[in-house]
């Protein structure tokens, strides 16, 4: 294992905008060890953001500068502490960060000035473990969170070549969660001589169902969490295979002529009357790559000896993924995503929040259905769900639709300020509104505003 301390060097101070009011303290960070690591590196830093992490080359503005609107803004100030960047053992390289080419990296913020808890996340999509940096991280450590990410064990548009069965590059998701929210307690315990009085956890996209997933699956680790848009994944369906075809096979038709019954199978499939002015750029960068890789994982014998499909192929193309039909694929294909299937048998409070005009994952076959699955399951009690009327899958294409669209994310700080307030308050009182639709406001900071 490799440890270095890097305090602020007056050179870098003329880097970073706005030099820390406080330098860094950073006790024990020589004794800080992650439990199962298989390397780790610890830095002593005087801001945690990411402004200052960008000039100081510990974290990938890459990775997280296409999810945020440029309007919304992280808490001003410095946050001075600890940053743990590392990996456990694993055997996939996808992940480049440091020239490392080693998967299930990770990091770990540990402020000076702690509030006695710890959130833990995991990499939307098929990003690394700085993604949630700008959206998540800044606003926790401010607010005096400890922090880990982590890139899940598999990531880029190559994941699927991870695992030895399908569905195995979505079940480590969950095992690299697991692994790193225990490890980050202990690292919690060691820093500041007592353990976390709450733990949570939260996420956006893949993010969301690792959340989902988490606290069905491991309640025991986590207080409660708050789900931003998780992907659904049923055995029968509705999961990304029962509309990303459709989308497909359908969109290009009704592009050309404006086609009604093409128009009208995109909105059975379940994208939102109103999205139209999202579908020309999410075909271009969502949907068909999202299909073809993610069915090769859990389907690679649909398409032969060719890896995840043809790229942007006509439907009636041999193995075109347009023309994928779930339905009538093999049984061992339903088994692959039962893998990691989701029952909605939450056991801790968990908020989730979704924009009526998603159309990655529309708000129907994945929280809607998700919702239902929670009814079904009886624990409705232990769950909010807040429609965020304008709400797209990432809040970047507000700024280039901020007349139609609504970033989430200042909802997303409100709804983790209610799960702190419920959890933490254990009382009638403490519970957060009903789950509700949150209007668009016609005016106001809509980047940075948002009531429940």
């Amino acid at each position: 294992m490799k440890r270095n301390c890097l305090g602020l060097l007056a050179g870098l101070a003329l880097v970073v905008a706005g030099a820390p009011a406080q330098a860094a303290q950073c006790t024990n960070m020589s004794a800080l060890v992650v439990p199962g690591a298989e390397y780790q590196v610890a830095n002593c830093f005087d801001d945690l953001s990411t402004t200052y992490l960008v000039a100081m080359g510990r974290t990938d503005a890459s990775d997280w500068a296409t999810l945020h609107s440029q309007r919304t803004r992280n808490p001003s100030g410095a946050v001075p502490g600890i940053q743990i960047d590392g990996y456990f053992p694993d055997s996939s390289t996808s992940n480049g960060t440091y020239g490392l080419n080693h998967d299930a990296q990770f990091v770990i913020r540990l402020p000076d000035h702690w509030n006695g808890k710890l959130v833990i996340t995991g990499a939307p999509g098929i990003r690394k473990q700085y993604a949630n940096d700008y959206l998540f991280s800044d606003w926790l450590i401010a607010r005096g969170y400890a922090y880990a990410s982590t890139d899940k064990g598999n990531n880029g548009t190559n994941f699927h070549r991870d695992g030895a069965t399908p569905g195995d590059a979505l079940v480590e998701w969950n095992n690299r969660v697991t692994e790193l929210t225990l490890a980050t307690k202990a690292v919690v315990q060691q820093r500041y001589g007592q353990p976390a009085a709450y733990t949570y956890i939260t996420g956006i996209s893949n993010g969301g169902y690792l959340t989902r997933h988490a606290l069905e699956n491991r309640p025991d680790l986590y207080d409660g969490g708050v789900d931003w848009e998780g992907a659904h994944w049923r055995p029968e369906g509705p999961n990304l295979f029962t509309f990303l075809p459709a989308a497909l096979k359908h969109y290009p038709r009704y592009a050309a002529t404006g086609d009604r019954a093409a128009y009208d199978a995109m909105i059975a499939a379940g994208f939102a009357p109103g999205s139209e002015f999202l579908w020309d750029y999410h075909y271009a960068v969502y949907w068909d790559l999202t299909q073809r890789t993610y069915r090769e994982e859990m389907d690679p014998g649909y398409d032969g000896s060719i890896e995840a499909g043809i790229p942007f192929c006509a439907s009636g193309t041999p193995y075109c993924d347009a023309d994928y039909l779930y339905s009538a694929r093999p049984q061992a294909v339903k088994d692959a995503v039962a893998k990691v299937a989701l029952t909605g048998r939450i056991e801790k409070p968990m908020i989730t929040l979704h924009g009526t005009l998603d159309t990655l994952l529309p708000i129907g076959p994945n929280s809607d259905a998700y919702v239902a699955l929670i009814e079904q399951a009886k624990r409705s009690k232990l769950h909010r769900y807040y429609v965020v009327e304008g709400g797209n899958h990432v809040d970047q294409l507000y700024d280039e639709h901020p007349d139609k669209l609504r970033p989430i994310a200042p909802c997303h700080r409100a709804a983790f300020i209610a799960l702190e307030k419920w959890v933490e308050g254990k009382g009638k009182k403490a519970e957060p509104p009903p789950s509700r639709f949150i209007s668009r406001p016609g005016s106001g900071d809509l980047a940075n505003e948002c009531s429940l």
